[in-house]
């Protein structure tokens, strides 16, 4: 069961005035909050929920960017362009939206911040629903043994996806994920995404040119697509956004997680290096020629990416930053010191507060199960047993 409330109304109406107080203070020119305060308690009297104004729903993405703990680039948070779609609620349309939005970020390679908001969850009547983890996903197919073929991330909504009647990619370790997506009145539906809409760079090493016969490539928009956006107590469920990729999220999660493409042995043995015993830090050597094909690819491709030590600079100016308006950040520091190097970067080297304030983006534990495929469709097959990683060429 999809929720499909506010909070009660004494909750939502307290929700509400914080974040109208929050916009007016911090909005210039938005004046004395009071009139629109009793606005919005009287439409919530009347209908259980209120609206937003265009102004407020953009200030409000903008700060829960702003208030994201796990999110180190948070410097540039007030250019995040907001798509208002708050009046789609159908699958087809959220779904050409979606792809909309991916172009638009895309920009030709120089990606632009953007937020598409869905409608929110309202009294009686759920919001759209995206199931997918991020609008761009690579598909991994689970076959005989557990052995995964793909990204074993994504094994749950792949065969998800496959019990509604997608028929699947042509097999490859980089087969682009149809979107699932579910209207405010109907059972979720599988859309492929158009060719247009998905930006991928190919993967080269700036030396060593036998990097590019592994095959390997990544999109170039980390759009997130299955966390709410929450603005003075209203849901939207349905609101994905994206930055730009830092070269760690691909060079040293995605491509080199055991759990993901597990990469560091076919690194490894390309480099000659030995792998007899982890003193020789051959994880570490083949894990910094990963990442350096990682920038190198999406700089030579135009795409703009950041690397782990420009952005642990930026993050400490963004701190700077907001305590000059003062203003508390939270930051979650196990999200924030990058996955390689950390002690080489500046944020290593301090502790932070794990407050989270409002406007904010938030996994739903309902969400995070329908990412996994978890919600049962008739001829779906069950994802059982391990998932191995694959072994590219």
């Amino acid at each position: 069961m999809r929720p499909s409330a506010p909070a009660d109304p004494a909750q939502l109406r307290q929700e509400a005035e914080e974040f109208l107080r929050l916009y007016h203070r911090e909005e210039s020119g938005a004046g004395d909050p009071a009139a629109r305060i009793a606005a919005v308690r009287a439409e919530i009297d009347t209908t259980g929920t209120y609206r937003h104004t265009a102004d407020e729903l953009a200030h409000g993405a903008r700060v829960a960017w702003r208030n994201s703990n796990r999110c180190i680039g948070r410097l540039y948070w007030r250019s995040l362009r907001v798509r208002d779609r708050r009046d789609v609620r159908d699958a087809e349309t959220v779904a050409a939206e979606s792809a909309a939005h991916l172009r638009e970020a895309t920009n030709g390679g120089r990606i632009r911040p953007v937020i598409t908001v869905f409608a929110p969850d309202a009294p009686g009547r759920p919001g759209p629903r995206i199931w997918n983890e991020q609008l761009v996903r690579y598909a991994g197919y689970t076959g005989d043994g557990g052995r995964c073929t793909g990204d074993p991330r994504n094994a749950g909504i792949t065969a998800y996806a496959t019990g509604l009647g997608w028929p699947g990619g042509p097999g490859t370790p980089f087969d682009v994920l149809p979107l699932v997506l579910q209207g405010s009145d109907d059972k979720p539906r599988w859309f492929g995404l158009p060719d247009d809409a998905v930006h991928e760079v190919f993967l080269r090493h700036p030396e060593d040119d036998w990097f590019a016969a592994l095959g390997l490539r990544w999109h170039a928009v980390p759009a997130i697509s299955n966390m709410c956006l929450e603005i003075g107590g209203i849901c939207y469920a349905a609101a994905p956004f994206n930055g730009w990729y830092m070269g760690t999220e691909i060079g040293a999660r995605d491509l080199a997680d055991t759990d993901r493409y597990d990469l560091l042995p076919v690194v490894a043995a390309r480099l000659g290096l030995d792998t007899s015993t982890d003193r020789t830090l051959w994880k570490d050597r083949a894990l910094v020629e990963l990442n350096r094909a990682v920038l190198h690819s999406f700089d030579s491709a135009g795409v703009t990416v950041t690397d782990h030590h420009t952005e642990s600079r930026r993050f400490l100016a963004h701190l700077e930053q907001e305590a000059g308006r003062g203003r508390r950040v939270g930051a979650d520091w196990s999200w924030i010191v990058p996955p390689i190097s950390g002690a080489a970067t500046p944020v290593f080297h301090r502790t932070y507060d794990t407050v989270q304030a409002c406007p904010r983006f938030v996994h739903h534990p309902d969400a995070l199960a329908r990412a996994r495929g978890e919600e049962a469709v008739p001829g779906a097959a069950p994802v059982t047993g391990p998932i191995q990683p694959i072994q590219p060429i």
